[in-house]
């Protein structure tokens, strides 16, 4: 398979289960970002960091990891070489 077409593949089957799993984490963590009454710097001071770094962790996990997988893919097949390709087995 194409390497561009492989990064591609690979990122449309992860993006529902990722992005399901991101949005469900940080509607989790709204609660501390909003919260109100005793405590409530510690629990913003816990909670908005971790809800900005999970959006921009759910960002790079679905637009820049396949991207990097591409450029450092490529730079190994042209430091390696064509040549260890997988043949199929002769019947």
């Amino acid at each position: 398979m194409p390497l561009l077409r492989a990064a591609t593949d690979g990122a449309r089957l992860r993006f529902r289960p990722v992005m399901m799993t991101s949005f469900a984490f940080i509607l989790g963590l709204f609660p501390l970002v909003v919260a109100v009454g005793p405590s409530q710097l510690a629990r913003r001071n816990v909670g908005t960091p971790v809800f900005g770094g999970m959006i921009a962790a759910s960002f790079l996990g679905i637009f820049v990891i396949p991207i990097l997988y591409v450029v450092f893919q490529s730079l190994r097949e042209r430091v390696k070489g064509r040549g260890h390709e997988v043949k199929a087995p002769a019947e």
